[in-house]
């Protein structure tokens, strides 16, 4: 049996010399003269672990952790082609702590397959939900979606199954599917793991989207940032379409499905669905008033289906295993899985799958390990830059939409950027107002013009210059913002601005004082 050598290829691996270490094996191997083949997988989602090879062996497969090329001599000096001991040696992945805790469904085959082989794919369970989609009907699929209790993954947490179903009781000669995958939130990487590790069950759960609605047409909208998605789903597509998964005859159907991917220019407001369909139609990206509903007038005024990454992932296994299946997983109305994200100074950063309803104590303290830099946690930000920031007091809130909004929080595409006691909340909440002003899109007044104020507010509570009216007047004007904006860019900045203002008030106190205070 010729070895087999994983070694991921996505962008984060990437990033913490995965490359690096791929050209030092295949150098040894030439050396060595053995030959093995190598398979550019993606990442589990461990990064702190990175790059981790995996070798196919008599026993299963084997890691190895954090590999450095200047690894490589020595661990197939001690046996790496048949699982040998060695000081980065692992076991079998599926027993390192952090992955085995995990509950992996839309994130299955993730650093497991090869991304670009349908055969894989199809080994590993890919097509079975497509498979049952084609012989139901669109009312069929939709319901199931519906009793699934799928939410957006995106952030807003809106039903899935009421989109589609608007979408199909809307009459119209074209219809589309749009996926969101302009991932720009601080501390997310779920989407871009997906495209570049799992791209197939993206583009499988684009096609039962499309099967639901009666779209014929799908666009995957990425941002430019993320060049290795970009390549990477172009290609799977191009194998879909040969493996007749899409193109005139979805799976021999006789149902028509074909999708492309399109190219952002990295603008964080572009992540709006509705400036990411003026940006698709080659407009420049501004939010559009609702009504009407994209679902009833979306990309270039047809019903238009727009949902993100995780969401149409995780259809596939919807329809595989059944509604209920899905939602017996996670609490209260948040069904299922989510992939969260650990980022920011945390000791074991990277993805974790698991149903909704563990605590952010436990994600942060048990499942991350505490902070990277070993000092205390001060504060948490969940949903991206225009998230809340949590005190530990709060860390006994489960991951749950509504629990987090109950505490004037969100959970968005789940990421979590954890801060030791270093970090200066009064900066942070600058921060907000600042990224909120550069990133606006200018059409309404509270977000342009309410967030340049709000830094010129926040400067002056740093100098010391009347704090208590200062603050009075920034919680107003975030009150105006978070009511008066257009969109969720303007509407969400004032999260993180008023729960670093409330949950860190000594942070705001004049310079003088706190530092006499210290």
């Amino acid at each position: 049996m010729t070895p087999v050598i994983y070694i991921p290829g996505d962008s984060g691996a990437v990033a913490l010399g995965a490359d690096r270490v791929a050209r030092a094996i295949e150098a040894e191997l030439k050396a060595r003269k053995v030959e093995a083949r190598i398979v550019r997988n993606g990442s589990r989602g461990a990064y702190f672990l990175e790059p981790m090879v995996e070798v196919l062996t008599a026993r299963g497969r084997v890691a190895y952790g954090p590999v450095r090329p200047s690894d490589v001599k020595s661990l197939f000096d001690s046996g790496l082609l048949t699982g040998g001991q060695h000081k980065k040696w692992l076991g079998n992945a599926e027993k390192i702590p952090f992955l085995a805790r995990q509950t992996r469904l839309t994130f299955a085959r993730c650093g497991i397959t090869d991304p670009l082989s349908l055969d894989d794919y199809r080994t590993h369970g890919g097509l079975a939900g497509l498979k049952k989609a084609v012989a139901m009907s669109p009312a069929e699929i939709v319901q199931t979606v519906t009793e699934s209790g799928l939410r957006g993954r995106g952030g807003a947490g809106f039903p899935t199954g009421i989109k589609w179903k608007t979408v199909l009781d809307t009459a119209a000669s074209r219809k589309y599917i749009v996926c969101n995958a302009d991932e720009g939130d601080s501390g997310t990487f779920a989407d871009r793991m997906i495209m570049e590790g799992d791209p197939f069950v993206l583009i499988e759960g684009m096609a039962i989207a499309g099967l639901a609605t009666g779209a014929t047409k799908g666009f995957v909208y990425i941002r430019s940032e993320y060049p290795y998605a970009v390549a990477k789903m172009r290609r799977a597509i191009e194998v879909a379409r040969g493996g007749k998964v899409l193109g005139p005859s979805v799976l021999g159907s006789g149902k028509a499905f074909d999708m492309e991917v399109r190219v952002g220019a990295g603008a964080y407001v572009c992540g709006e669905e509705t400036s990411l369909l003026d940006s698709l139609e080659g407009k420049r990206g501004e939010v559009r008033a609702k009504p009407p509903l994209p679902a009833h007038k979306g990309l270039f005024d047809r019903p238009t289906v727009i949902n993100n990454v995780i969401s149409l992932a995780s259809v596939p296994v919807i329809l595989d295993k059944g509604a209920a299946f899905y939602k017996d997983f996670g609490m209260g109305r948040s069904r299922g899985t989510i992939p969260v994200q650990l980022a920011g100074n945390i000791r074991h950063g990277g993805l974790f799958e698991a149903a909704f309803g563990m605590s952010l104590g436990e994600l942060v303290d048990e499942i991350g390990g505490g902070t990277a830099s070993g000092r205390p946690v001060k504060a948490v930000q969940v949903g991206g830059p225009l998230g809340a920031y949590f005190p530990r007091d709060l860390f006994d809130t489960p991951f749950d939409y509504e629990a987090f909004a109950a505490k004037d929080g969100l959970i968005g595409h789940a990421g979590i950027v954890v801060f030791d006691d270093t970090a200066d909340m009064l900066k942070q909440a600058r921060f907000a107002m600042e990224f909120c002003a550069i990133e606006s899109c200018g059409k309404c007044t509270p977000c342009r013009i309410g967030s340049t104020r709000g830094v010129e507010v926040i400067d002056r509570i740093a100098a010391g210059i009347e704090p208590e009216a200062q603050i009075e007047l920034v919680t107003d004007l975030c009150n105006t913002m978070k009511f008066g904006s257009l969109c969720a860019l303007g509407g969400f900045t004032p999260y993180p601005v008023m729960s670093a203002i409330t949950h860190f008030p000594d942070d705001f106190r004049p310079r003088a004082m706190r530092e006499a205070a210290e």
